[in-house]
């Protein structure tokens, strides 16, 4: 069996699926099985993946979304870990090479990423002072945004069973949800190296096709406080986190002069200031 099964999820991708692939295929470290996920795609990904036959391994669904798509990968992946990358990322060469001796001098870290070079519109960018990368307990650092982006993850097939990798029902904001679950329990390994490299600034980028994001991390916040896997301190800092999003939303509805979305989140956020939400219930129920 692979040390690392390499999961890309593509949904009509195939002028930049090729690449992601080919710099997968590049790497140094040669001990994988990469895993493409056709997300029931209508262009020309499945002539491409046909043609890739034998060094990939090439599954097709139908139209379900990225998260469902990671998680079909996952459940036919053989290998000890667990590495993701978008359709229109890449990797450097040495990027598997440098996480696995990293997991390998660090055995008791079970998840890890790395730093990223930023390129918009096949020109490169400086990602602000708020997107920079960190390891250890990142759990509160994580709250406001998604800190760890899935290109540049490596993690132990067992923590993702564990866990129960991506939740089907987050269009968007899904590696953030997940990362919140983990973070929450475990620690983060950090390598201080840019090798992902992540390609923005296309009009099929799912951050740009879906509105309103805080919705879905609000949804993600207030799933976990019901989950009953966070200490006290960890539920006062959902909640603090939980009632600035519901405010900002709530505030933005109004402008807009949407009245029941306004008092929906106006709600939620004088009811998270008070550390309760109505009706919140345990659910561990399976997120596939």
């Amino acid at each position: 069996m692979p040390e690392v099964s390499v999961i890309i999820p593509a949904y009509n991708r195939a002028a930049m699926l090729g690449d992601a692939v080919n710099s997968v295929l590049g790497q140094t470290f040669g001990d994988f099985e990469l895993i493409v996920v056709d997300d029931g795609s209508t262009d020309d990904t499945p002539r491409l993946l046909g043609g890739l036959a034998g060094r990939v391994t090439a599954l097709r669904t139908h139209r379900q979304g990225v998260a469902a798509a990671r998680n079909h990968g996952a459940a036919a992946a053989t290998g000890r870990y667990l590495a993701f990358l978008d359709s229109d990322d890449l990797w450097l060469p040495e990027k598997l090479k440098c996480q696995v001796a990293a997991h390998r001098a660090h055995p008791d870290l079970r998840i890890s990423h790395t730093d990223e070079v930023w390129v918009r519109r096949q020109r490169r960018v400086n990602p602000m002072r708020k997107h920079a990368k960190r390891g250890g307990r990142i759990f509160r650092y994580s709250l406001p945004m998604c800190r760890i982006s899935p290109s540049s993850v490596v993690l132990e097939r067992s923590l993702f069973e564990e866990v129960g990798g991506f939740d089907r029902h987050f269009c968007v904001c899904e590696d953030y949800e997940l990362w919140l679950r983990i973070t929450a329990r475990y620690p983060v390994l950090f390598l201080e190296r840019r090798l992902t490299v992540k390609r923005g600034g296309h009009p099929d980028q799912l951050s740009a096709a879906c509105w309103g994001l805080d919705r879905f991390r609000v949804k993600a916040l207030v799933k976990l406080l019901g989950l009953g896997i966070l200490d006290e301190g960890q539920r006062r800092e959902v909640f603090a986190e939980l009632e600035r999003k519901a405010g900002i939303l709530a505030g933005g509805y109004a402008a807009r002069g949407k009245a029941r979305q306004a008092g929906r989140y106006a709600g939620l956020a004088a009811c998270a200031g008070k550390m309760t939400l109505p009706g919140l219930q345990e659910n561990h129920g399976g997120t596939k």
